[in-house]
């Protein structure tokens, strides 16, 4: 993760932001990421009961979700951005849902935009999404007005409050930050 108000990152969604909560990163680290996935599975099975299926949006959440649904002796599907041009042409790849209850993993929630259409073709493809359990939120009202719209709960390990509680910046550093979060937000 990287926050610094002098230099702004670029998001898939085009909005400009001072912080980049890469949750790739973790890949790199086999004692943090299994952290991260025991993590996963304890919140899960907690908030949405017991899943059939564990998904996972491509691509960052697609690893998590394998982790998770092998420590839950799962299947797991995946979600693409958009179907192939190719082969099947599929969005949801692995096995047929057919009425299945499905979490989905998520890396990181921002506006909530992937998740929501991550649901909608689990859903599309006869899932009964549960859920959504990201790793990271950066709890802005767009994303909880998104998941409400589809009546699909959803939940972060950690939320952006927790994470600047993490970070050693300079008081005018962590006030910029707070003030772009308000301003992005309204």
């Amino acid at each position: 993760m990287r926050a610094d108000p002098d230099d702004w990152f670029t998001w898939s969604s085009g909005k400009r932001a001072p912080i980049y909560c890469d949750n790739r990163l973790l890949l790199s680290f086999p004692s943090a990421r299994a952290q991260v996935a025991d993590a996963l599975c304890d919140a899960l099975a907690e908030r949405f009961g017991a899943p059939e299926v564990i998904a996972g949006t491509a691509t960052a959440g697609i690893p998590y979700a394998a982790w998770v649904a092998e420590r839950m002796d799962l299947p797991m599907v995946y979600v693409r951005g958009s179907a192939k041009q190719h082969g099947q042409q599929r969005r949801v790849e692995g096995r047929a849902l057919d009425g299945a209850r499905v979490v989905l993993i998520e890396d990181t929630v921002s506006l909530g935009g992937s998740s929501a259409s991550a649901v909608e073709a689990l859903s599309g493809e006869g899932g009964k999404v549960l859920g959504v359990q990201a790793i990271f939120s950066y709890d802005f009202p767009a994303a909880q007005q998104r998941m409400a719209a589809l009546g699909v709960p959803w939940q972060a390990l950690v939320r952006f409050p927790a994470l600047l509680d993490t970070l050693d910046l300079r008081p005018d550093a962590l006030e910029r930050l707070l003030r772009w979060r308000a301003e992005f937000s309204s």
